[in-house]
C-alpha cells in the first residue's frame, strides 16, 4: 500500500523497509528481525504496531526488556512522545496521512460490524475469481490446522501412524457429543490388543464395549453374559481398566447413535477391514471408503440399541452423512499429513480431490452463508466456509482476508 510513497519519521528523517521481518503472533513486539534505513542508517531488530503513541506506554511495554530492540514504532496517530526502557526515543512513523479517508472509514465500518459476518452485505459484489482462490487457500490453512493435531499424536505415539490414526478415528466416531470418551477408550485399549483378535468379532466387541465401561453389569441375555466372560479374560490377559461408564452423554442422542452402537459399529470395522490404516489412508476411490465405513452389525444388534434391551428391529447401518464427516475430519486430514511426511504428494493431492466430490456439510455454518448467497456445494467448499467464518469472521481479521481487501480496495 506504502511502497510507492516516500515514509518519513515524525522528525522528518526518510524510513526505507530493506527487510519485513516476521510477523509474531505471540508475547513481544508484533514483527521481529526486521530491518530499517532510517536516515542513513541501517537499524535491524524488532518493529511495533500501535493505533496510538501513548498505547506503547498503556500496555507498559516502557518496563519490559522484551521491547528494548524495537527499532520502529509503527502508529495510526502520533499523540505521545515515548521511550524504551533504556530511556531511548524511539523513531516513529505515523500513517495518519498516508491513508484515504474513505478506506479507513470503510475499514472501521467493517471492523465496527455486530453481524455475524462483518462484510455480508458487500458479498454480492465479490467476484468468483476472488472468492474460489481464497477458498483454495482458506482449506490447505484448515488441513494444516487439523494437521497439528495429528502431528502431536504421532509424537505421543512415537510415530507410531497406526496407532494414531486409530486413536483419531475412534475420536470423531464418538462424533461432537462422545468425542472424548471414545478418545479415552482408544487410548485406554492399545491397537496392537486389538489386531491380536482381529478374526474373531465376539472379543473386538467385548474389548471395546468392555473398557467403554459397558460390561459391568449383570445381563440376562446370553450375548451380553459371553462379551462380559470375555472381556474379564481380556482384561485380565492384558491388564486392562475401563473408563468410567458416566462419561458417555445419551441426552438429545436419538438411538441410531447411542454410544453401544457406535462402539460396535467401530469393532465391526476393524473386523471387517484389512490393515486399516493402510487400506484407509492409501484408498484410491472414494466409493470403497464409502463402502468399508458403512459397516452393519451382527444380528444381535438388529433389535436393539443397548445390551440386553429389545427394541424395533432396524439394520444399524453407519449413515451416509456420518461416513462422510468420518471422510472429512479423519481420513483426509491424515491422509494429507501422511502424503506430506512421507513425500507421497501425491496422497496429498488425492485428500483435496476428494473433498471436492463429497457433498457440502450442512451445519449452522454452511447455513447462514447460503442465506448470505454464498451456495455450498462440495467439502471442499464447507471447510473453506467454515475456516472463513471461524477464523477470520468471528475474529474481525479483515485486513487478513482476500474478501476483506477486495472490499477495501473497491
Amino acid at each position: 500500500m506504502f511502497s510507492s510513497l516516500e515514509l518519513e519519521t515524525i522528525d522528518g528523517e526518510k524510513i526505507q523497509v530493506l527487510k519485513v521481518g516476521e510477523h509474531n503472533t505471540n508475547a513481544g513486539p508484533d514483527f521481529f528481525s526486521a530491518k530499517v534505513k532510517i536516515g542513513e542508517t541501517v537499524w535491524a531488530g524488532n518493529v511495533e504496531i500501535h493505533i496510538n503513541s501513548s498505547d506503547w506506554n498503556n500496555h507498559k511495554h516502557q518496563n519490559d526488556s522484551a521491547y528494548d530492540n524495537v527499532i520502529l514504532h509503527i502508529v495510526f496517530n502520533h499523540n505521545s512522545e515515548i521511550e524504551t526502557k533504556q530511556n531511548r526515543k524511539l523513531p516513529t512513523l505515523e500513517l495518519a496521512s498516508l491513508i484515504d479517508d474513505n478506506l479507513y472509514e470503510r475499514y472501521k465500518s467493517l471492523v465496527g460490524e455486530k453481524r455475524k459476518i462483518p462484510c455480508q452485505s458487500f458479498l454480492p459484489s465479490i467476484d468468483e475469481f476472488t472468492m474460489r482462490n481464497w477458498q483454495d487457500r482458506l482449506v490447505i490453512e484448515r488441513l494444516e490446522r487439523k494437521s497439528g493435531v495429528i502431528v502431536d499424536s504421532l509424537e505421543e505415539t512415537n510415530n507410531d501412524w497406526e496407532e494414531t490414526f486409530y486413536r483419531l478415528l475412534a475420536k470423531n466416531f464418538g462424533f461432537k457429543l462422545n468425542a472424548l470418551p471414545f478418545e479415552m477408550m482408544a487410548k485406554s485399549l492399545p491397537y496392537k490388543y486389538l489386531k491380536k483378535h482381529k478374526n474373531n468379532l465376539l472379543q473386538l466387541e467385548a474389548l471395546v464395549l468392555g473398557q467403554a465401561g459397558y460390561l459391568q453389569n449383570d445381563f440376562e441375555e446370553e450375548y451380553p453374559k459371553q462379551l462380559k466372560k470375555e472381556y474379564h479374560f481380556l482384561q485380565s490377559k492384558f491388564k486392562l481398566q475401563p473408563i468410567e461408564n458416566h462419561l458417555w452423554k445419551l441426552l438429545r442422542l436419538r438411538p441410531p447413535n447411542f454410544p453401544t452402537i457406535r462402539l460396535a459399529q467401530f469393532a465391526k470395522l476393524i473386523y471387517a477391514s484389512e490393515n486399516l490404516f493402510s487400506s484407509i489412508v492409501e484408498s484410491n476411490s472414494l466409493k470403497e471408503l464409502h463402502k468399508l465405513l458403512s459397516v452393519e452389525l451382527s444380528d444381535y444388534w438388529e433389535d436393539r440399541y443397548q445390551l440386553d434391551k429389545t427394541s424395533v428391529k432396524r439394520p444399524k447401518k453407519l449413515g451416509a452423512s456420518s461416513v462422510d464427516l468420518l471422510l472429512i475430519n479423519t481420513i483426509i486430514p491424515f491422509m494429507f499429513v501422511y502424503g506430506k511426511q512421507k513425500n507421497k504428494p501425491h496422497r496429498v493431492e488425492k485428500a483435496i480431490e476428494f473433498l471436492h466430490e463429497i457433498k457440502g456439510e450442512k451445519n449452522s455454518i454452511i447455513s447462514d452463508w447460503e442465506n448470505f448467497g454464498i451456495k455450498v456445494k462440495s467439502a471442499f467448499e464447507s471447510q473453506a466456509m467454515i475456516q472463513l467464518k471461524n477464523e477470520y469472521c468471528t475474529k474481525v481479521k479483515c485486513l487478513d482476508c482476500a474478501i476483506g481487501n477486495k472490499i477495501l480496495r473497491q
